[in-house]
């Protein structure tokens, strides 16, 4: 497939500044990028890239400008770009089979229109599967479980029983959802399991990366909000109350029992001790430590977590250690120097 550059100008609803006749055979990130093809830069210093890409042309965002080769100025580079992209790659259209007979469907089970259930799947008893849903290879729903309609489970999820899953979702491959908690207690020396008689319970529009896992609660649900996203690699404990529409990237720890408001952002490999309380739209940066709660609205970094200004002056002052232990070295041998040296007669001493 070839387009114009006037044609894909259209197509985002941008403003072109070069040779609309310009003819583009495929899009690529700048460092990927070849003759013929466009890329896109959404801040200056990927702009400044451009004297090292190959593109032929790019797509920019509001205010910026290219040299050297013709632009479309758009007003969000990114959503643009994935149009331009799915443009010269359309997502390839799959007709759906229903229910595989190799699936294992307990008869009890109820199953909604348009349902896709591939071959190896265990759906058991008393399980709702919503209309529209699509229930990969190797994905195991226990008893009395529910999934909302249109939600897509990958191969190797699993979902214990009870657990409620809402519309929409994505469950990506190898995500667990409803796992007893890790909660003991020592009795004459011996760890002895606590009760995990709860549930798990995701509300719609939620997707959960590759390889987490979701803890069941002790006696009640844990929840996750609506619209909230999940990376791969989270862990999240029994208990815990998550938000709506927070955002948990990758190796994050949440411990049991905690409670995250709306908006909330969790930055790679942040880890949370349990019952903490974390309020609407407070972001903590990666790898910080989170011992106590945090308010709405702030911004923490470090371990253990700090309101961000605080944390930023404590890097300083670290980042000139060594600058002050020489400083201090220096000092301590002025101070020895000092103290070896005869002091002077005084005149009452030499009368």
């Amino acid at each position: 497939m070839v387009l114009t550059l006037a044609e894909l100008a259209a197509l985002v609803d941008g403003q072109l500044v070069g040779d609309p006749a310009q003819v583009i055979s495929g899009a690529a990130i700048i460092r990927d990028a070849i003759p013929g093809q466009i890329t896109l830069a959404d801040k200056p210093k990927t702009l400044a890239q451009l004297s090292e890409s190959r593109a032929s042309a790019v797509v920019v965002g509001p205010g910026m400008e290219a040299s050297g080769v013709p632009y479309i100025r758009v007003t969000d580079v990114h959503r643009s770009f994935a149009r331009i992209v799915a443009r010269f790659h359309p997502p390839q259209a799959t007709s759906r089979s229903g229910v595989s007979p190799q699936a294992n469907v307990h008869p009890t089970a109820r199953i909604g229109d348009d349902c896709e259930i591939q071959a190896g799947a265990w759906i058991g008893e008393e399980v709702e599967v919503g209309e529209g849903a699509t229930i990969h290879s190797g994905v195991r729903i226990m008893s009395r479980c529910r999934i909302g309609a249109r939600t897509t489970l990958f191969p190797n999820v699993v979902v214990y029983e009870n657990c409620v899953v809402g519309a929409r979702c994505l469950l990506h491959a190898g995500v667990v959802i409803g796992a007893y908690g890790f909660g003991y207690e020592t009795i004459q020396g011996r760890h002895q399991l606590s009760a995990q008689l709860g549930h798990a319970e995701l509300g719609d529009d939620v997707e959960v990366g590759a390889c987490s896992t979701i803890d069941r609660g002790t006696y009640g649900p844990t929840t996750v909000g609506e619209g909230t996203k999940i990376d791969n690699h989270v862990m999240i404990a029994h208990n815990c109350r998550i938000g709506r529409h927070n955002i948990i990237c990758s190796q994050v720890g949440i411990a049991g029992s905690c409670t995250t408001g709306d908006y909330v952002v969790l930055a790679g490999q942040v880890g949370i001790r349990d019952h903490v309380r974390i309020g609407d739209r407070a972001v903590v940066g990666a790898q910080a430590g989170v011992m106590c709660d945090i308010p709405a609205g702030s911004h923490y970094l470090g371990s253990p977590a700090m309101p961000e200004r605080e944390q930023m002056h404590i890097f300083a002052a670290e980042a000139r250690l060594p600058e002050m232990r020489k400083q201090l070295k220096a000092l301590q041998r002025m101070v020895e120097s000092l103290a070896s040296t005869p002091s002077a007669p005084s005149r009452h001493d030499a009368a």
